[in-house]
């Protein structure tokens, strides 16, 4: 089957990563902070349709226990057709590829809201009240 999507294993560039995080409604994004972030990076990939990048994904942690998955994002226009799915797919292949042998790996995300069910599809479930994710936000 012709796909008319490829998957590409490549992080996005600054721009790629701006355009999109923007499009999905992420608000604005500081490109030198995002520079940076990108080159310490796991892992990428990225969807691109004639020519164009139109979604991404990536992984972030210490390539042996802990894969945090981040930024992804599909353009809006692109949406359901089966992009994110393959993105995921790609992003988990990485880490059971990449988790320390023989070890356990931790995969996780924060899903935006009303995406929970799209990841639950991946075995990724919540798993409060005995756990519960947290992040603090330092912006000033």
């Amino acid at each position: 089957m012709n796909h008319p999507y490829e998957i590409i294993d490549r992080l996005p560039t600054v721009q790629e990563h701006q355009a999109l995080w923007e499009a999905v409604g992420w608000g604005s994004v500081n490109t030198e902070m995002t520079k940076e972030s990108l080159a310490r990076s796991l892992y990428g990939v990225v969807a691109v349709h004639q020519g164009k990048t139109v979604g991404m994904g990536r992984i972030v942690g210490d390539g042996a226990m802990y894969f945090y998955i981040q930024d992804v994002a599909v353009l809006p226009e692109h949406q359901g057709n089966g992009i994110g799915a393959r993105i995921i797919e790609r992003v988990m292949e990485f880490i059971a590829e990449r988790r320390f042998p023989n070890g356990v790996a931790f995969a996780g995300l924060f899903a935006s809201e009303g995406k929970d069910k799209f990841y639950e599809k991946y075995g990724f479930q919540d798993y409060s009240p005995g756990m519960t994710g947290m992040f603090k936000v330092l912006d000033k």
